[in-house]
């Protein structure tokens, strides 16, 4: 009997044989003597579009949102270029796998897909739709090496035992779907109705824009300052120059140039002591091993023309020719089971390095630590060495390389001087001082091979006198903060906007944090929702720099629920995905929460007026404008039974009836000339009004909006 094995793509599925030297390939599937070897293509299936459950859901109406099935169900996936018909591919492929599963001579299914969430899903969503009876497995690789790939075939798990997985997976998948058909239709309907153009809102699209436009904001707002500062050159007796900032009270900062001006002319043909001589010696440490976010930083930082969705890609690319491990991971150390399997890559690749002597394996907890994993290690080559790279894979790959044998040279060491001077004047209070480095061990840096702009400070002792050769007075004037690049987008989305500093390494706070979920989408799907936001219109790019586009200021600023631009909800989200995972939390539990929140936001949209007034209807024939309406500028017509504006099917909810009631309570009805002086003057005047009491009096009647209750009531002024 033979098993069919089911991989995510046709290169894992030729790893997958090459590792079990199945050399006979056939249309779609390669076949030995116990396994069958097939692939999907990614996602063959998608869930129902809402016109698939009801097909009065063809056209968006406004009164029938929200819209959530009772039942999601799959089906093939639509061609990417024809929505309208099925993918003639994926229909191809799912009825060859289904025929092979189905062969009397196959006893059960091994699902090979990727080992995350999408993965998981990948082959589920198969499973469901085939109802399928048949045992599965499930195979849980790191990397698709000969080595691995047996390895895993002999440590296959029950695919049922993947059910956290699977749940949260499909939860994600059923939410997204949920919150994005929902809000997409009713905010296109309500802020773009007279535009082709649909109005894209997502559980993860609108948070990151959000990001953006705080830095922007923050540009905008920004508000110049100048402050002055004070340096002295100083000369040694063996005649070297070195620099000293002045200081008082701890300040070096001063609003008052004249202060400094003053301190300058009295530094002139005067002398100074060295009254303070620090030095320390410092460590510094390699970078940790790339995650996927750090990998995307690093190389769209320092590379042109990369995106982190190029990044992933390429990544991919790497890692389905058995070059790297798994990269869509948010680890930065390795499992510590994989000490040995380090040792053999590490020695593979020292070899014939300038610098390979100096390389020495070592198991710290820098680099091998099971607290600092999730799912996935860290991004590290494998022992398989490339021979022919495109540039693109060599510039991913080099840098995936350099950071791994990083770790394994010695630690960067050097001695950082602080030199205190004091001039000897009695009218200045304040210090100089000067800071300097100098390198004594360059250990790790031997791989980069960057020249250091660090200060070297000259040998000199404490006591030593020195003359004041000159002294300039610098104006700084504060500088608004960058606009983000994808390395620093993508850091605020890792970490939530918690504890980021650029360039600051990870604390074991922020690891346990993104470790733990709690962040704006997943390592996989980051670069995706960067290229989005593009694709939409929401944002777009100045060289490196992003920056939001009109449309995406405008999104930010009059979309109602203001939940779903919070990172902090989204990230509670994300992080509610990963307790799933963890059987913590229920699929169900999430998925009632987002029905509630969904139902929530698109009554809050429905009710939501603050665009109206961009929104220009044009008259019916036969139809005559008896005013202006004043809650959008439209015409307000008369009707059989009242006069309403004619913008009512974008929400507008100024009508006034015929027949109302609270006129009437006075003995009074309306009339097209009265409603036309109300229209005109915001108020119209009623004589010989009956009171409950029977008495006659004189008052205008205003026509007022309620915004607690969305509608329009009559208000009483007396004449």
């Amino acid at each position: 009997m033979k098993r069919v094995i089911i991989a995510e793509k046709p290169s894992v599925a030729k790893n997958i044989s090459d590792a079990l030297n199945i050399k006979s390939r056939r249309d779609g599937y390669f076949e030995g003597e116990d396994y069958i070897i097939t692939w999907a293509f990614g996602h063959l299936l998608q869930l129902f579009d809402a016109k698939d459950y009801d097909d009065t859901m063809r056209s968006w109406r406004m009164d029938r949102f929200p819209f959530i099935p009772e039942e999601f169900k799959y089906k093939v996936k639509v061609d990417n270029k024809d929505r309208k018909s099925i993918d003639i591919g994926a229909q191809k492929q799912l009825n060859l796998i289904k025929s092979l599963i189905d062969r009397e001579d196959v006893e059960s299914i091994i699902s090979a897909t990727d080992f995350d969430r999408e993965g998981q899903v990948i082959g589920d969503e198969l499973f469901i739709y085939f109802n399928e009876k048949k045992p599965v497995y499930r195979m849980l690789l790191n990397e698709w090496t000969e080595d691995e790939v047996k390895k895993g075939l002999e440590n296959l798990k029950l695919n049922k035992e993947m059910q956290t997985l699977q749940d949260a997976g499909i939860g994600r998948q059923w939410a997204d779907w949920i919150i994005g058909i929902n809000l997409t239709s009713v905010a296109t309907l309500r802020y773009k109705p007279n535009d082709k153009k649909i109005l894209n809102i997502g559980r993860v699209l609108l948070p990151t824009l959000k990001i953006i436009y705080d830095r922007d904001k923050e540009i905008e707002n920004f508000k110049p300052s100048t402050y002055y500062k004070l340096l002295a050159n100083f000369n040694t007796k063996d005649n070297v120059q070195f620099e000293g900032l002045y200081y008082e009270n701890d300040n070096e900062k001063f609003d008052d140039k004249k202060i400094l001006q003053e301190i300058s002319e009295s530094l002139k043909d005067k002398d100074a002591v060295v009254i303070e001589k620090q030095v320390e010696k410092r460590k510094d440490y390699a970078p940790l091993l790339f995650n996927l976010s750090n990998l995307q930083g690093h190389i769209t930082s320092k590379f042109k023309g990369w995106t982190s969705d190029k990044v992933l890609k390429v990544a991919q690319s790497l890692y389905e020719k058995k070059f790297i491990t798994y990269p869509r991971t948010g680890s930065v150390a390795l499992e510590e089971s994989l000490k040995e399997k380090t040792e053999k890559v590490l020695n593979l690749l020292k070899k014939d390095l300038p610098y390979e002597k100096e390389i020495k394996f070592s198991t710290n907890k820098r680099i091998f630590d099971n607290k600092k994993v999730e799912g996935h290690s860290a991004i590290v080559p494998t022992y398989m060495k490339p021979s022919k790279l495109t540039v693109d894979e060599k510039q991913v790959y080099e840098a995936v390389k350099d950071r791994f044998i990083m770790q394994f040279l010695p630690v960067a060491e050097y001695e950082e001087t602080k030199l205190v001077c004091k001039v000897n004047e009695v009218s200045i209070k304040g210090i100089f001082v000067s800071k300097g480095k100098v390198q004594t061990v360059l250990g790790w840096r031997v791989v980069e091979k960057t020249q250091t702009k660090d200060t070297i400070l000259p040998m000199i002792s404490e006591g030593e006198v020195v003359d004041v050769v000159s002294s300039t007075i610098n104006t700084v004037t504060k500088k608004p903060p960058k606009l983000h690049i994808e390395k620093t987008l993508l850091r605020i989305m890792e970490t939530c906007g918690k504890n980021f500093k650029e360039d600051e390494e990870d604390t074991d706070e922020m690891m346990e944090s993104i470790l733990s979920g709690f962040s704006i989408g997943t390592p996989a799907t980051r670069a995706e929702t960067i290229k989005k936001l593009k694709d939409v219109g929401y944002i777009k790019a100045k060289g490196k720099s992003l920056t939001c586009t009109e449309l995406g200021k405008t999104i930010v600023e009059i979309f109602p629920c203001k939940e779903l631009l919070d990172l902090e909800y989204t990230g509670r989200l994300e992080k509610t995905l990963s307790d799933i995972e963890k059987d913590k939390f229920k699929k169900e539990d999430f998925l009632e929460i987002i029905k509630q929140f969904t139902i929530d936001a698109v009554n809050s949209i429905k009710n939501d007026l603050s665009m109206l007034n961009t929104f220009k209807v044009s008259l019916q024939e036969g139809e005559e404008s008896i005013g202006i309406c004043p809650a959008c500028g439209n015409a307000v017509v008369e009707t059989e039974k009242n006069f309403g504006c004619i913008n009512w099917k974008n929400g507008c909810k100024f009508t006034i009836w015929k027949d109302d009631k609270y006129i009437a309570s006075f003995g009074k009805t309306l009339s097209k000339e009265m409603v036309e002086i109300l229209l005109k003057n915001g108020k119209v005047g009623f004589r010989n009004l009956r009171s409950k009491k029977g008495n006659l009096f004189s008052a205008y009647f205003k026509y007022v909006f309620d915004e607690k209750t969305g509608y329009y009531n009559w208000e009483l002024e007396f004449i």
